[in-house]
This record gives C-alpha cells, sequence and structure tokens, in this order.
C-alpha cells in the first residue's frame, strides 16, 4: 500500500500527489469521480485562465486571507506559469492581465500533468467514494468497502458547488464528526436572481459592457450578462461577495462621462423625440442599458441634472444569489484555527488539507487556481516533511 493517500483528484490533489512523489513517496490518489480534474476541465470550457500577471503584493490582497499569504508566497502566480511552461504547455498574458495557456483548453494541459504523475509512480483510482473513517480511510468503490491505511492523507475534495462535477461539500459531515472547526458554506462567484418583467424578455443574453459596478466600498469596471434568470458575469463574480452580505449593487453607465457632460448633452432641444430616444441619440447609450434603466428607475425623472445623477448610479435591485450549487466556487468550509500552518488537521495528526476545502474565497480571474495550486503544493510538501521528507 502506497505510503501517502490523496482523496480528491482536482488542481490541488494533484499538485500534492507531485510533491510527495518528487519527495521519493509511494502515493495513491483516488476520486469519486469516473476520471480525475472532472471541474478543471469545466474551468477551461472557454479558455483556461491559469492565474493572473500582476505584482504579486496586489495578487495576494485578492485573496483578503492572511492566512494564505506565506502559501501563496511559496508559489506565487509566476510560478504558476513557470509549471505550466516546464509541462510543456506555453502560456501567454491576454490584455487583461489574465494569463492563459496558449492551447486556452485545459485538456492538453491536464494530460501532461497526468503523464508526469504516472511517470513518478503515482497510482489512480476512481469511483472510490469516501465514507468515513474506522481503523483507516474507507471508501465505496466499484469492487465493494476498501479500506486504506496510508502513513500520511491529503484531503483535497473540493467545495460545495458544482456537485454533478464531484464537490458537494458532503466531507463537511466526516470532518464535522472528528471535531473539525467549519465555516458555513456560502455561494462565491455567482450569479443574482432578478423577477423581471415582461418587457426585458427581449434582451435576455444581452452583454452590458463598459459600466462600473458598485456594491459596498468595492467599485470595478466591467461587464455582465441579462439573462432569464437574473444577472451574472465577470462584472457580477467581482462584487458578489459585497451582494451576498447585503450590500446594494448600482451601475455607472457612463463611466467616462462627468454628470455635467451628460446633463449637459440632455439639454440639447429633443423635439417630439421620446426621452428614451433623446438619450440613444444624444448619449449613444445601447440597448440594453435604456432597458435596464427603464426596469430600475421608472418613472424617468425629466430634468436633466436628476437623470444624469440616475445615470451615474442605477440602482439594481435583485432577490439574492443563485443557488449555491450554481456558484463557481464557495466561500466556508474548514477554519484555518483548525490548521497548523502546514495544513495539517489540529484534531487528526498525519491528515493534510488544501483546495476550496479551506476557508478562503478569491474572485475569478486565475486566482482560484492558483490559489487551489499554492495549497495544493503547501499541503504536499507538509505531509513529506511529516514523513522525514523534503523541508518546506
Amino acid at each position: 500500500m502506497p505510503d501517502a493517500l490523496i482523496v480528491g483528484a482536482g488542481p490541488a490533489g494533484l499538485m500534492a500527489a507531485g510533491e510527495l512523489a518528487n519527495a521519493g513517496i509511494s502515493v495513491q490518489v483516488v476520486d469519486a469521480m469516473p476520471s480525475v480534474g472532472r471541474k478543471f476541465l469545466m474551468a477551461g470550457k472557454s479558455g483556461l485562465n491559469l492565474t493572473k500577471d500582476e505584482a504579486l503584493d496586489q495578487f495576494i490582497a485578492r485573496y483578503d486571507c492572511p492566512e494564505l499569504n506565506h502559501i501563496l508566497r511559496a508559489f506565487d502566480n509566476s510560478a504558476v506559469q513557470g509549471w505550466a511552461n516546464d509541462l510543456g504547455q506555453d502560456v501567454f498574458t491576454g490584455s487583461s492581465g489574465q494569463v492563459f495557456p496558449k492551447a486556452m483548453k485545459t485538456s492538453p494541459l491536464l494530460r501532461a500533468w497526468l503523464v508526469r504523475l504516472r511517470g513518478q509512480g503515482v497510482e489512480f483510482q476512481t469511483r472510490w467514494r469516501w465514507t468515513g473513517w474506522n481503523d483507516g480511510y474507507i471508501f465505496q468503490t466499484p469492487e465493494g468497502e476498501k479500506t486504506l491505511t496510508p502513513k500520511v492523507c491529503v484531503l483535497a475534495l473540493g467545495g460545495a458547488s458544482w456537485s454533478r462535477l464531484g464537490s458537494n461539500g458532503a466531507w463537511s459531515g466526516l470532518l464535522a464528526e472528528k471535531g473539525v472547526e467549519l465555516a458555513p458554506f456560502k455561494p462565491a462567484n455567482m450569479g443574482f436572481v432578478v423577477d423581471w418583467t415582461p418587457y426585458m424578455q427581449k434582451h435576455f443574453g444581452a452583454a452590458v459592457k463598459g459600466v462600473i459596478l458598485t456594491a459596498g466600498k468595492k467599485s470595478v469596471r466591467g461587464e455582465f450578462v441579462i439573462s432569464k434568470r437574473g444577472v451574472e458575469g465577470s462584472g457580477i463574480y467581482a462584487v458578489s461577495k459585497e451582494m451576498r452580505d447585503g450590500a446594494p449593487l448600482s451601475l455607472d453607465l457612463m463611466p467616462d462621462w462627468t454628470q455635467e457632460k451628460i446633463a449637459a448633452r440632455l439639454n440639447k432641444p429633443r423635439g417630439k423625440t421620446t426621452l428614451m430616444n433623446h438619450m440613444r441619440k444624444a448619449l449613444k447609450l445601447d440597448a440594453a442599458k435604456l432597458a435596464l434603466l427603464q426596469e430600475f428607475a421608472r418613472p424617468l425623472p425629466t430634468k436633466q441634472g436628476k437623470l444624469a445623477t440616475l445615470i451615474k448610479s442605477v440602482p439594481i435591485n435583485h432577490c439574492g444569489p443563485r443557488p449555491m450549487d450554481e456558484a463557481i466556487s464557495t466561500a466556508g468550509g474548514i477554519s484555518f484555527s483548525a490548521l497548523g500552518d502546514d495544513l495539517q488537521l489540529r484534531e487528526l495528526s498525519g491528515t493534510f488539507c488544501a483546495g476550496e476545502m479551506l476557508d478562503w474565497e478569491a474572485p475569478t480571474g486565475g486566482y482560484l487556481l492558483t490559489g487551489c495550486f499554492a495549497t495544493g503544493r503547501w499541503a504536499g510538501r507538509s505531509a513529506a516533511k511529516y514523513l522525514g521528507g523534503v523541508d518546506l
């Protein structure tokens, strides 16, 4: 039986497996799904954003989690790029600073990674579902119940979203039974429900671009999509934490224009033209932005100053976040107070944790994957050190 067990074959688990194998330790990776890296593959469906190319202090600040600082510095955004290049998957940086493999997809990178791990002797078992402890780790498998008794274990079971890809948070009950402190799960990087009027149906699927979204103290420039269910997309995800925690959302539809400039343009004679057509012509507002004004600010003020103020801060009323299982990621999970600096569970000696299981959250744009890579690497190296292998 291998000395090290990895439960969960996502980015964090695979990174931990590689670190243990590098230290000359025999490793077995098990996963409940029929194949490995299911959510990792989904993450690259529209382009695999591995990390963000920006100053390290700025990068780390995006996590707002001091417990991760030393782990991210040990395997930062530059290291992720070097790691991918070393696997033969060259990367490039887009205009926004987001880093992608040149192939854009996850599958070539994952294939190269698995070839390397298997070459290091890492063993894989799929359709093995962890169900708890007895004298060891108990799994339900196609061949019946199996018990493994490794010297060390790294748990990398994901968060509580995208259950169809293997992340359902069911592990939390098993750890709670052992007295491990857990923070409640919350959706992160998710869309929000809007109870649209029938007027909005023709705008479903429309992109709202070049706006500033403000929720609480956070403002970001970005874009989002008007969907049948509400609002979603990168701009919404960037302020989703503040919205989830109760901050109202507002939009600046014309961030490059001052309120005074907007009012001056609106002050031009419009004759018999309707107010909506006047705004479209004078301000070049597209149909989606005009529709949002109609939806959330009726009746529109007729005085140019008040209308200009509204255009700079349109309130977007919503009914709360979409269900957690639809979120890109989740907050909550294993509290850092339950872990040592080496990511070892205080209640379970020799058991380490990594990835979305931990209580941290980060925006989309490469931060989520880098966090999983970095914590997986740290947990793997910590487990190797526990066995007398590498130093951190």
